[in-house]
């Protein structure tokens, strides 16, 4: 086989063009079967074409949960976490169009873990001196830039991790002369003052606040779930029944098995 032959995508049989191949551990892949995996699948390459094949059934089986999902509360601005608390399922989406994107739908208790990472970026600001030269300020001035990721940590078998960005634009601000702060200062500054200027500036505050919603509601709702769970799997105690004087485990409706009565749990 040539160098620029097309190959064969091992998972729909199609041909796959220059460019058009993504490799995986024991095959190839089309672009187009590739597109249709889980946005939050990061593995592709040290997966078999069984791995793959086995997750796009799973892709295809998701689109019937995802009709089924009802809506109960939303979080977020531009990615959103939507909540189904009635099914006990969440998905995040970074697009309006639900159907097409097939977001991953998955139960809270699946939910392992909650953080916010926040990126700090910055540039030094210069100015102009007499001679029209680039300087620094004295003392030196920095423009910050910062970005908020959320990672959701879940247990599934395609992936371990959802990461989403909070803010669609970059959170910006400058140093002012003379050692002030426009909006936010930057760290180092804020602690040796005994005041964090982040904790003035109202965009800043809104995405902490914003993940910390999140985290909430996922992680208290997970545990309810492993506690009810927890509580349905809990060996069932034996009980005198008051009506046949048997002694009964009651049944899933707290009657007794014998004659049926309702026992009443202590």
């Amino acid at each position: 086989m040539g160098l620029f032959d097309k190959k064969e995508c091992d998972i729909c049989g199609g041909k796959i063009g220059m460019l058009g191949n993504r490799k995986l551990e024991d095959g190839n892949c089309c672009k187009d079967c590739a597109k249709k995996l889980s946005p939050w699948f990061s593995d592709r390459r040290r997966s078999t074409v069984a791995d793959i094949k086995a997750q796009l059934e799973y892709r295809e089986a998701n689109r019937a949960a995802v009709a089924a999902f009802r809506t109960t509360r939303t979080l977020g601005v531009w990615s959103k976490v939507l909540l189904d608390e009635d099914a006990g399922r969440f998905m995040v989406v970074t697009t309006k169009k639900i159907e097409e994107e097939n977001p991953d739908v998955l139960e809270f208790s699946q939910v392992t873990g909650c953080h916010l990472k926040v990126d700090e970026t910055r540039r030094e600001l210069t100015q102009r001196d007499r001679d029209g030269r680039q300087v620094s300020y004295r003392p030196q001035r920095f423009q910050y830039m910062y970005n908020f990721n959320m990672l959701i940590y879940v247990n599934s078998p395609w992936f371990d991790e959802i990461k989403f960005r909070l803010n669609n634009n970059t959170v910006t601000v400058e140093q002012s002369g003379g050692g002030g702060l426009i909006g936010l200062a930057a760290s180092a500054i804020g602690s040796a003052a005994g005041f964090d200027m982040r904790d003035a500036n109202h965009e800043y505050r809104q995405y902490e606040a914003l993940a910390e919603e999140i985290r909430v509601a996922l992680t208290e709702v997970r545990q309810a779930v492993r506690d009810n769970i927890a509580a349905a799997n809990a060996p069932r105690a034996a009980l005198t029944c008051p009506y046949c004087g048997a002694t009964t485990t009651p049944n899933a409706n707290g009657c007794c098995e014998f004659c049926g009565g309702a026992i009443l749990r202590p």
